[in-house]
């Protein structure tokens, strides 16, 4: 099993989340060879706009390779996930990268995968039982089906002024509500907190301190 990291979101341009991806590196040995999942929406199979920015944030942590996985070769992705110390899913339209995890059957693989797995927004959302995400036509949230790596559900880019709308949904499904910059780290049944975490439950939201670090 993996330790997983669920950040809620970051601003790759300004690294306003790397204090918690050098956590990350840290734990898959300080120089890890990275391999990116760019999944998260279609055209990020032709040009992923950010993957140069990837690089360059990465190779600062301390990577020692940082490569891609291309959507339409299974065995090398398998072969490449096996060689990674790292595996990095990045932010996009959650539904895409959840529906082509299951349909590539990578679920399992990535299950018993013995490195550090980080999931930003989107990859974060994908990687638990279930996510809260929002429609952006009606700005309608909804609770849809994970790959369920991790056994929680999950909010990203959590801003209070959506409370209103959240603490209802509390009722039916009790969730994590991880603003941009937070994360939660998963390993060994235990989940633990970077920065502001939130839990809600029967309408009701209480900070997460369990284990934070």
């Amino acid at each position: 099993m993996p330790k997983v990291y669920l950040l809620g979101g970051e601003n790759v341009s300004k690294r306003s989340a790397k204090e918690v991806n050098k956590r990350a590196f840290e734990d898959a040995g300080g120089n890890p060879n990275v391999l990116v999942f760019p999944w998260a929406r279609a055209y990020f199979d032709q040009k992923y706009q950010k993957r140069k920015l990837l690089v360059d944030y990465f190779r600062s942590l301390g990577a020692e390779s940082v490569d891609f996985v291309e959507y339409d070769h299974l065995e090398q992705i398998k072969e490449k996930v096996t060689q990674a110390n790292l595996v990095y899913l990045t932010g996009g339209q959650t539904s895409v990268l959840i529906e082509r995890i299951k349909t590539m059957k990578l679920d399992e693989q990535l299950r018993n995968y013995r490195g550090v797995i980080v999931g930003r927004s989107a990859g974060a959302l994908a990687l638990c039982k279930k996510a809260l995400t929002t429609c952006r036509s009606n700005s309608k949230i909804k609770i849809v089906d994970g790959v369920g790596l991790v056994d929680i559900t999950m909010k990203a880019h959590y801003r209070s002024i959506k409370d209103e709308l959240l603490k209802p949904l509390s009722f039916e499904e009790p969730f994590y509500a991880v603003p941009s910059r937070s994360a939660l780290v998963y390993e060994n049944s235990q989940l633990c907190a970077i920065g502001r975490v939130y839990f809600f439950c029967k309408g009701k939201r209480q900070i997460f301190n369990r284990g934070s670090l």
